[in-house]
């Protein structure tokens, strides 16, 4: 079983999520491997929507990564923060809008699309499928690649996000939606063919049924652990997110874990699930009934 660390943010500055972001790789029992020159970070940015809705990793968690990375190697340590074109964005608006561009400025970092990055093709195999991808030349000299997710829910195909379907991000074709058919597969196809050494998941502000400050980050050098981490978390069966058992299957990781840190029940509990207000709806309903009051409110 792989290790997954939960730690609590306790302010919301850079500082505190500096702080947390040690902490949880210390949990994980994580080091940094002197000679580290080129680093890769990889936040998620499905999307032009603001940190603030949960939807996409926030510039500031990862200004927090880049000042520890640059204290454990050195201060003149590449970091590239990579992500691709897709079929509804483009990195050069989501580079701005998303406060990317200014944090390449104020921490000398690079931003690379990769669909304009020099690539080689390759061919990954999952359950059977075989996928000829392009693999970005960035990610191919990075000695270190991390990825910095979110957890969400998505499309009942999918039903949760977070580690692996972020790397999904990394292919540098544009039109995405070629591979729905097939997500799953490819998911893990991709995963195999670019694999990423450490998994840092940013849950400060999550996105549910509504955003929420949830205040988590979770670390792990297993994607399929710290996945089943947050499915968990959102209140979803892990055994029922197919392309996880599939990951499993072909040896990217366990969905069996060892939790270090605070207990998951606490974030649990705490996480803005989907249904959930459908569900206090009907208790409140079933408590007017029970008052007799439905037919005074006009409820009868």
């Amino acid at each position: 079983m792989s290790l997954v660390s939960f730690v609590k943010i306790r302010e919301d500055t850079i500082q505190s999520f500096k702080q947390t972001i040690i902490d949880s790789l210390d949990l994980i029992d994580y080091s940094f491997v002197k000679g580290t020159k080129n680093v890769v970070i990889k936040p998620n940015m499905c999307y032009y929507w603001d940190y603030t809705t949960g939807e996409t990793t926030d510039p500031r968690f990862v200004a927090a990564l880049i000042e520890v990375i640059r204290e454990k190697f050195s201060p003149r340590t590449n970091i590239s923060i990579v992500e691709s074109d897709a079929s509804a964005m483009k990195c050069k608006y989501a580079f701005k809008m998303l406060g990317y561009e200014k944090l390449s400025q104020d921490y000398k970092v690079n931003l690379v699309n990769l669909s304009e990055d020099t690539t080689k093709t390759v061919e990954a195999y999952a359950g059977g499928y075989k996928l000829k991808l392009q693999i970005p030349q960035t990610i191919q000299n990075a000695d270190l690649k991390i990825n910095t997710p979110k957890i969400k829910y998505s499309v009942p195909k999918v039903k949760m996000t977070c580690a692996l379907k972020n790397i999904f991000g990394c292919n540098p074709y544009a039109k995405k939606f070629k591979y729905h058919s097939r997500i799953g597969e490819v998911i893990v196809a991709i995963n195999k063919a670019l694999k990423f050494d450490l998994c840092i998941m940013d849950g400060n502000i999550v996105s549910g049924v509504q955003p929420r400050r949830l205040g988590l980050v979770m670390a792990s050098k297993d994607p399929v652990a710290i996945d089943a981490a947050a499915a968990k978390i959102a209140g979803i069966n892990p055994k029922t997110i197919k392309y996880l058992s599939l990951a499993a299957k072909e040896g990217l990781g366990h969905t069996n874990f060892i939790q270090k840190g605070i207990p998951i029940d606490y974030f649990k509990a705490r996480y803005p699930r989907k249904g959930i207000q459908k569900k206090l709806m009907k208790n409140a309903y079933e408590l007017i009934v029970t008052l007799g009051l439905n037919k005074k409110l006009g409820l009868a």
